[in-house]
């Protein structure tokens, strides 16, 4: 029944986004910005059966990960997917190409904060969930190991103010870890690690007070010793 509903809203979301284009000549290549990556992932070569690839899908936090942390991900076989600025529901449209296509054994995904920041205007925490679910499912259905981040801790959106992020974020993350213990997956809670005790990112530890959401080197390297542990696990486990 679960799966049956996920299909029905992603069969509604693609329907929506078709009318969008034929009325107003838009063009989802452009707002999903399959561009951003097309020359790198027609680079990579397939994966050997023994490689363990894994993909990092996100949005400005993840695609600055890799240029704060490169060693990170080419030591460790990691391929960082992430967009400045996206929203879940234009990850959701290139998760195909971005993810899916390359073949990982695991895909780590941390995203919904823009959502909350409303970049591409008011979406509540339920469907800002739902896409996050979708693209779970998705890599699921393609034996795929999925790892679900929390969303990290944000005060303010400086770009974008009083979005009620510190009610906000907890909700989605509640949302996205119960999500995950019902279907296997794994939560990685970054949150609990980065938070101030009021619901911020801590300053000026993990982020710096004119920012608030993007983490510095030593926010990031909290991260990794989340996440490289249970990639490390998940990895060896030759279970899907």
């Amino acid at each position: 029944m679960k799966t049956n509903r996920l299909s029905t809203f992603i069969f509604l979301f693609i329907i929506n986004i078709s009318t969008a284009m034929a009325q107003d000549q838009f063009s989802i290549h452009d707002y999903a910005d399959f561009m951003r990556y097309e020359k790198a992932n027609s680079a990579l070569k397939a994966p050997t059966s023994e490689e363990k690839r894994v993909v990092f899908m996100g949005n400005s936090i993840t695609e600055a990960w890799v240029s704060y942390s490169p060693d990170f991900f080419n030591d460790n076989n990691y391929i960082g997917r992430g967009i400045s600025g996206q929203v879940t529901h234009q990850m959701l449209l290139r998760f195909q190409a971005d993810v899916i296509a390359l073949k990982p054994k695991a895909v780590v995904i941390l995203a919904g904060t823009n959502d909350i920041a409303q970049n591409s205007g008011p979406v509540s925490v339920n469907e800002i969930a739902m896409n996050i679910k979708s693209m779970a499912a998705i890599a699921k259905q393609n034996g795929i190991k999925v790892i679900l981040c929390s969303v990290l801790p944000a005060k303010d959106y400086p770009w974008k103010p009083n979005m009620n992020p510190l009610k906000k974020i907890p909700e989605l993350n509640a949302q996205i870890e119960a999500y995950a213990k019902a279907n296997n997956m794994i939560y990685a809670d970054l949150f609990s690690a980065m938070e101030d005790g009021n619901g911020g990112m801590k300053v000026p530890d993990y982020t710096t007070a004119d920012d608030l959401v993007h983490p510095n080197k030593a926010g990031y390297a909290v991260m990794e010793s989340i996440i490289k542990p249970i990639l490390d696990t998940v990895l060896s486990d030759n279970k899907n």
